[in-house]
């Protein structure tokens, strides 16, 4: 059935029309402190409405001005909290939380964005198309296991919640989707240099089918410290975050 707001393709849009699951979203949110909380993607309020219950504070980001001005009408008590804004493009300042049923086309971009701002965003709990779900929370070892599965997971602590079956949306998307929960971790300074530490973890997994020999051999001094000789003849996927940072620290020492 038809909702207020009528879905863009080209913004990625499936509404939620499934109450419980969007309980279940809200519900999956740690206990707040000092965050801000950020709804990413609002759409026509499906989340929205439960968040205010709880969070009368929430900001409401969306950048479809049909879903910006049936917030405001909707939600009238929290005009100023509506955001005509690309969330990719905030500046994030101070403690945030963030929540949202992310657009497909945007949602890797969003957790990018949360690992450069790590030090402000506390924890998020979104929906993602069910591919990109288990690849950020897969473990070393699986096939689906990738940079951003490496890059988060170093960072926070990450949490496969449940699949959302396509037939709760509208438009019904093609594919299922799966609920994230990231909490960061107490300890979020890696002892090494992080810049390379990235780029390392980036270079090896786009040759992800060679060793780490093959991959960062412009990098491996001679002799080769027995720090990381182990993970020479491994494959990127099979290698825990720690061992990025062991391989870091080795190849990429801090100047």
């Amino acid at each position: 059935m038809a909702g207020p707001v009528r879905a863009k393709k080209h913004l990625g849009q499936h509404f939620l029309r499934d109450e419980e699951v969007a309980k279940a979203i809200v519900d999956a949110l740690p206990p707040l402190k000092e965050e801000q909380l950020i709804e990413i993607g609002p759409g026509d309020g499906v989340l929205s409405k439960y968040l205010l219950e709880r969070y009368p504070k929430v900001k409401l980001f969306d950048v479809d001005l049909e879903s910006i001005a049936h917030l405001k009408e909707h939600f009238p008590m929290h005009r100023d909290q509506v955001i005509a804004q690309d969330f990719l493009q905030y500046d994030i300042e101070g403690p945030h939380a963030i929540i949202g049923n992310f657009p497909y086309n945007i949602s890797s971009q969003i957790v990018f964005k949360m690992l450069e701002r790590r030090t402000e965003v506390t924890c998020l709990v979104g929906m993602f198309q069910k591919e990109v779900a288990q690849r950020i929370a897969s473990k070393e070892g699986s096939r689906v296991y990738g940079i951003l599965s490496v890059l988060t997971q170093a960072f926070y602590d990450v949490e496969y919640l449940f699949t959302v079956d396509a037939r709760s949306f509208e438009p019904a998307p093609k594919v299922e989707s799966g609920v994230l929960r990231m909490i960061r971790k107490d300890q979020i300074d890696l002892a090494c240099d992080e810049k390379q530490f990235f780029s390392i973890v980036k270079r090896g997994f786009n040759q992800r089918r060679k060793m780490i020999r093959k991959s960062l051999k412009d990098l491996i001094p001679d002799p080769v410290p027995p720090s990381i000789e182990k993970y020479l003849t491994m494959r990127p996927e099979q290698l825990h975050y720690s061992d990025f940072v062991t391989l870091t620290l080795a190849l990429a020492p801090s100047k």
